[in-house]
């Protein structure tokens, strides 16, 4: 009797998406199940349970720890002169949901994802949290392949050119903006925590709190915990301007 074939894991669309952007980008991975896992959305895995698909979310958590050291090691040989703040600062403004959806656009990282129909069809490809993520996944499992020389080569194309022209350094990062605020008059030290979550695994919406020394300054909303902690942040600083 002959054994059945398996079915591949991945569609033909899928296995497609991923050869076009290997092509197009010039990252050729070794292991393809790593490129394969920092394009899957949760919201896919969740539309797919009879098969063994794993979301990016891990690679995520990695990316965004190898790019936090990567533009760390660039920022401290490029600006000797650079005091330790500063540094943080710029860091902040490089490494932040803005800055990470911007080069995730130019890197057409959205047309690549693979979500599920719900999320497709509330733009997931558009969201920023979604390609902030994508992105930092992409470094995570650009890392594991091939190390941290390849992530460098990486940034050194797309990233760090826009670091020595400014580019950075107006983005909206209302986490740095808040921080330099309370910083102004050493009122204490800032907490975010993320208060409530709501809705299925694949669509959910997280609520979080940021506060001054136990006094609440700002709740907000989004589709992940850093978009939240962003919109909490922006209320805050509304809310102390207000204030003064």
């Amino acid at each position: 009797m002959k054994e059945q074939k398996k079915k591949p894991l991945y569609s033909q669309e899928a296995k497609s998406k991923i050869a076009d952007f290997q092509r197009e980008s010039h990252l050729v991975f070794s292991n393809e199940s790593l490129l394969f896992e920092a394009f899957t959305h949760s919201s896919y895995v969740n539309e797919h349970r009879r098969k063994s698909f794993i979301d990016n979310e891990r690679l995520e958590f990695l990316g965004d720890a190898v790019l936090e050291l990567a533009v760390s090691q660039y920022l401290f040989h490029r600006y000797p002169k650079m005091t330790e703040g500063e540094l943080t600062k710029l860091r902040a403004s490089i490494v932040c949901e803005p800055s990470l959806v911007h080069l995730a656009n130019e890197l057409d990282l959205g047309s690549f994802i693979l979500l599920g129909k719900g999320e497709e069809n509330t733009g997931g490809r558009q969201r920023p949290a979604l390609l902030a993520d994508v992105f930092e996944a992409l470094v995570g499992a650009l890392y594991l392949d091939q190390g941290l020389t390849k992530v460098i080569e990486l940034l050194e194309q797309v990233m760090f050119p826009k670091v020595e022209v400014g580019a950075f350094s107006k983005v909206s990062d209302y986490k740095s903006q808040l921080q330099e605020l309370i910083q102004q008059d050493n009122a204490g030290q800032l907490k975010y925590e993320i208060i409530e979550e709501t809705g299925p695994a694949h669509n959910r919406i997280f609520i979080s709190q940021v506060s001054l020394d136990q006094t609440a300054l700002g709740e907000g909303s989004g589709r992940s915990k850093k978009e939240a902690e962003q919109q909490a942040a922006q209320l805050a600083i509304e809310k102390l301007k207000t204030e003064d």
